[in-house]
């Protein structure tokens, strides 16, 4: 079983776009939102595996902890600036601190729980 965090203002970002059939060109302040990692969970014969898509981030931004079966993703993905930010038209990239947590299997042995970082 996954905990996921549910954001109720998440859906306010998207506003914009559904109202767009009014034929208003709706104007939408530079800002970010916040990022959250996709994750997959899944268990073979001998592991339970989580995979977290996390592109543009570096290991150093990112925690992983396992507590009381309970595994904590948390980190941060910088803004990359490629131009002034007063040129930028639209940003839809998500950038921002997250914090995510997933209930475990009781079996899992946090003795051999490890973590692996692929670019």
């Amino acid at each position: 079983m996954s905990l996921i965090k549910w954001d109720p203002f998440r859906e306010f970002n998207t506003l914009p776009a559904r109202l767009a059939f009014w034929g208003k060109d709706w104007e939408e302040p530079l800002s970010t939102t916040t990022y959250v990692p996709s994750v997959d969970i899944f268990e073979t014969d001998n592991e339970v595996v989580v995979k977290a898509e996390m592109p543009g981030m570096n290991a150093n931004d990112i925690d992983v902890r396992l507590e009381n079966n309970v595994l904590t993703l948390k980190g941060e993905r910088h803004f990359e600036k490629d131009a002034k930010e007063e040129n930028y038209h639209r940003i839809e990239r998500e950038y921002g601190t997250f914090t995510r947590s997933f209930a475990l299997p009781r079996t899992v042995n946090g003795d051999k729980v490890s973590a692996e970082y692929r670019d």
